[in-house]
């Protein structure tokens, strides 16, 4: 499905697309915890994540990073974009991690390790999504991981080496499950993900810290079984109790007000959305009711029309 008029110039994924659909949604914010858990199951991008990164001390600060390369790379120009992208691989490519087990040295832009981290991301802001009530059916499912193929280009993949579909993806998990393992920086990971440590400009918030475990827990509840039966930090509640709870998280998330929502964003990640803001406003999009409000068609441009 593609527009006569392209908008390719305003925001590397258009209004158009399942990709705004998922990623403008406030789910994605248990999406990127349960996408975090996910990857800690594999011990070698774990342990890169616990060598290189202050995300012990810190753990809210990646998840903001996340958002922003995430946000940049869908609502972002493409100029921003390739800056991140350019940024990224560079980071990545100074950076090693060390394999206690095999004694060896391994680069952190290893392509397995890439797209172990972009599949457990990317699945994970989809399912959370619609098991969460985006009305997303199982061709849109696989437009959107179509899409994400350009995304995971920004961290160094080729396109061709990316599952594009969720017949790909779920083949793909298949294959990975031997390679998987809950080694203690795993264990410690997720524990640390229901329980964190306040960083040190949110030390004031420290006396709700509980409020935040049913947060946790529900991103925990909402791995596949065979990855919490892998973990086993909690036990087990009915099906139908996390998706209701998931459900009733993002209905009350996307009720919040969009400039009030965006103060959890770092700074710049804000600067970024304010200039497609701006961008899509040039470009006729109405924008009364901010970015979410573009999923609907009608606060499109006039003329703008589909194909296909």
């Amino acid at each position: 499905m593609t527009f006569m008029t392209s908008v390719d110039e305003i925001v590397v994924q258009p209004p158009h697309t399942v990709t705004w659909r998922v990623h403008i949604d406030r789910s994605m914010w248990v999406g990127g915890v349960r996408g975090l858990m996910l990857q800690a199951l594999h011990p070698l991008a774990m342990r890169g994540v616990w060598q290189n990164s202050d995300f012990q001390k810190d753990p809210f600060g990646r998840l903001r990073r996340t958002a922003d390369f995430v946000g940049r790379v869908t609502f972002g120009s493409p100029q921003e974009a390739d800056e991140i992208g350019r940024r990224v691989r560079g980071i990545h490519r100074a950076l090693r991690v060390d394999d206690p087990r095999t004694g060896r040295t391994h680069r952190v832009d290893d392509p397995e390790l890439l797209l172990w981290v972009h599949c457990a991301e990317v699945s994970s802001y989809l399912e959370v999504a619609r098991r969460g009530g985006l009305r997303i059916t199982d061709a849109a499912a696989d437009r959107y991981l179509r899409e994400q193929r350009r995304s995971a280009t920004y961290v160094g993949l080729h396109e061709e080496d990316v599952p594009g579909s969720m017949a790909e993806m779920r083949d793909y998990f298949t294959g990975m499950r031997s390679t998987l393992e809950v080694v203690p920086e795993s264990a410690a990971t997720v524990r640390f993900l229901l329980w964190p440590a306040m960083p040190e400009g949110l030390r004031f918030l420290t006396p709700g810290k509980p409020a935040y475990f049913p947060f946790g827990a529900l991103c925990y509840y909402t791995l596949p079984q065979w990855a919490r039966r892998m973990y086993g930090v909690l036990p087990e509640v009915p099906g139908p109790a996390v998706t209701a709870a998931l459900r009733a998280f993002r209905l009350t998330m996307n009720t919040v007000p969009e400039r009030a929502y965006e103060h959890a964003f770092m700074g710049s990640t804000r600067d970024m959305l304010a200039g497609a803001r701006q961008r899509l406003g040039v470009a006729g999009y109405d924008l009364s009711r901010g970015l979410m409000g573009l999923t609907d068609p009608r606060r499109w441009p006039a003329g703008l029309t589909r194909t296909g």
